[in-house]
Order: structure tokens, then C-alpha cells, then sequence
């Protein structure tokens, strides 16, 4: 079947034919060009340290393996990557790192951990504010830190991040800790835009605005409005996705049912976004294979599955969104260098401390 036959089949299919296409897109086109210079590997064997979990990587490896015969071993670690890998030195097995969020990359960067990419590649597939400035990562896709919303919010009523701090939403809140990556980057973006005093102010606020502890993850935070104990929540954006077409926890589908998303700063500075990236370890004796790896995902195919899998935004322009993830709504993208995120978050985390988030 050729790659054109493929994508023509898939604009007649449902949401879930899609899901299952996808990786056939990806292996109909067994003679792909990644761009002048790529380094495409062939049959060599990657060693992957990796916060991101399974189900989320297991696709790409599964379509890399089947193009280029290249064999994955993978070490799945929510924490402590940066302490094993120091800890194992130059003995490490590791050739690439895999992170979610800006902070973690760039901790694995400032530690020395990581090598330049070198790469025309991704600097042509991936836009310079979601690259490294010394070329020691690159992000892979991005995912919008929205609000959701019930019913009992009207259209407009919140427009901006900021408006979570004005009393008319005290006790209608939810979020999940402060602490977490995902706000503390939220709030770094805040201090990158208006300056440590104000955001500290706007946390303090939204403490006194929330409806219950902060507590759980970001479904929850989709049940809790499903269950009446609050009206807003934050929220990474492809979390409906995985909730309104969960088919192994159908109540999950009724969550997603109560929530209205809602792209925020759109007539300022635009929504603030999160990453995945990933970076090549300085010690790797497989540095030509991992650079072609990430730039393969870098990759119109890649990030294609990025789009329609895993519900997330690619990174390369040339990539559209996923037509489900486009019906949620267009937005404009916070141009704000997302290494000025990773770089606050340490003052971030002091005014989570001090506000009790």
C-alpha cells in the first residue's frame, strides 16, 4: 500500500480508524527523506533513559524499528535521571534522554550531561524558542496548559491565566500541586512575563481562590468538576483527549463530557505551552544513530503521531494538528523562550513554598 493510499483511507475513517493508521502512515513510507543532511540510522541499537511513560514512546519505537531495523532498550524513570546518570559516569549505557517538561532537559544540560546535536535537521524542523540555545536539546511536541471549565462558567468569563486570581472564583478551583512541572513552569511563565512580585501575588490569590487542597493529577481535576466540587481546573490539553476516548475507563468519557476547554491570553500574549524534548548523552558511543533518531522525530511522520496518537502539538511548523486536537480550538502559542521557563522554575518553586500551593 503506498503512503498516499494510506492518507486518502484516513480521512474517511472514524477517530479510532485513525489511531490505528497512523503507524501504517509511517510504514508505507519505508523511503522517506528526513531533510538535506539527515544521518538516518540503519540497524544500530539505542539505549533510551526516559521520563515519559511507556505507552506514550512505544509507538515511535515500534515505527523507527520498523524502517530502520534499529533495536531500543529503555529505562523508564519518572525521577532521578540526572542522579543515575551521574552516578554511572562514564559507564553508562545511556545514548538519549526523553523528558516532559523544559526543566528536566535543561537540568540534564546544566549538569554537563548532555552533548551538542549538531544537527540542520532539527534546527530546520523544530523553531529556535523550543531549541536549546547551545544545541544540547530540542523539544519533540508541545502541550497548552489550558483551564477547563464547567458549565456554570460563561463564555468569556475567563479570558486570561490571570483572571484565576480575582475573588469572584473563591471556592470554585481545583488544581493539582503547585510543585508539580507543570505549574511550576505556569508560573515561571508568569514571572518571565510580569516579574516575581505579581506572580507571587497571583498564586497567593489562586490559593485563596481554590475549592479544595491541592491534590491529585490533572484528571482528577477533570472529575472533581464532574463531580460538582469545582467549576475551573488546569489542565494539560491532551488529557481530554485521553479521557474522552478512554474505552478501558469509560467513566472517564463522562468527565471529559462536563469539561469546556479554554485557550487563555489570546488577545495578549498567547497561550503558555510545555514540552517534550530530548538530548544525547555526552558519553554515548552511538551518537550518529541517536541524532538521526531525534531527527527522525523532529519529522513530519513523527510528529504526526504526536498529533493523532498522543493528542499533543507538534513542534514542526509543517505539521498540522490532529483533526480532533483542531476541533478544540485554535490558539496563538506564548513565543516566550522555553529555556526562560526552565530558568525560573527554581524562583517559581520558592513562591509555590511561600504561598502554600
Amino acid at each position: 500500500m503506498s503512503l498516499s493510499s494510506v492518507k486518502k483511507m484516513s480521512g474517511s475513517l472514524s477517530r479510532t480508524g485513525k489511531i490505528a493508521l497512523s503507524a501504517a502512515v509511517i510504514s508505507a513510507s519505508l523511503a522517506v527523506s528526513f531533510g538535506a543532511g539527515s544521518t538516518i540510522a540503519l540497524a544500530g541499537e539505542l539505549n533510551i533513559y526516559s521520563y515519559r511513560s511507556p505507552i506514550l514512546l512505544e509507538p515511535f519505537l515500534t515505527e523507527y524499528s520498523a524502517k530502520t531495523g534499529t533495536t531500543f532498550n529503555v529505562v523508564h524513570a519518572p525521577k532521578g535521571l540526572v542522579t543515575r546518570l551521574k552516578s554511572e559516569g562514564a559507564a553508562t549505557k545511556a545514548d538519549l534522554v526523553l523528558t516532559v517538561d523544559v526543566s528536566r532537559v535543561k537540568e540534564l544540560a546544566d549538569t554537563g550531561l548532555l552533548d551538542k546535536l549538531n544537527s540542520p535537521v532539527i534546527n530546520k524542523n523544530v523553531p529556535a524558542h523550543l531549541r536549546d540555545a547551545s544545541d544540547t536539546w530540542t523539544a519533540l511536541s508541545l502541550r497548552a496548559r489550558i483551564i477547563v471549565v464547567s458549565d456554570a462558567v460563561k463564555d468569556g468569563e475567563i479570558s486570561r491565566i490571570e483572571d484565576l486570581a480575582d475573588p469572584k472564583w473563591k471556592g470554585r478551583i481545583c488544581t493539582r500541586k503547585g510543585s508539580h512541572v507543570y505549574n511550576r513552569a505556569l508560573l515561571a511563565s508568569l514571572i518571565a512575563h510580569h516579574g516575581e512580585e505579581k506572580a507571587e501575588a497571583w498564586a497567593h490569590s489562586l490559593v485563596s481562590n481554590l475549592a479544595r487542597k491541592p491534590q491529585g493529577n490533572d484528571r482528577a481535576q477533570a472529575k472533581a468538576i464532574w463531580a460538582g466540587e469545582c467549576d475551573i481546573a488546569i489542565m494539560n490539553s491532551y488529557y481530554f483527549g485521553k479521557m474522552k476516548f478512554n474505552t478501558k475507563q469509560p467513566e472517564q468519557q463522562d468527565w471529559a463530557k462536563a469539561l469546556t476547554l479554554v485557550f487563555l491570553n489570546q488577545a495578549d500574549r498567547g497561550q503558555h505551552v510545555n514540552i517534550s524534548a530530548g538530548g544525547i548523552v555526552k558519553t554515548s558511543d552511538n551518537k550518529q544513530d541517536a541524532v538521526a533518531f531525534l531527527e527522525w522525530l523532529t519529522s513530519d511522520e513523527a510528529q504526526q503521531i504526536y498529533a493523532s496518537v498522543n493528542y499533543e502539538y507538534p513542534v514542526n511548523p509543517a505539521v498540522s494538528a490532529d483533526d480532533e486536537v483542531a476541533s478544540w480550538g485554535q490558539f496563538n502559542v506564548d513565543q516566550l523562550p522555553i529555556s526562560t521557563i526552565a530558568k525560573l522554575s527554581p524562583a517559581a518553586q520558592m513562591i509555590i513554598d511561600r504561598t502554600g500551593w
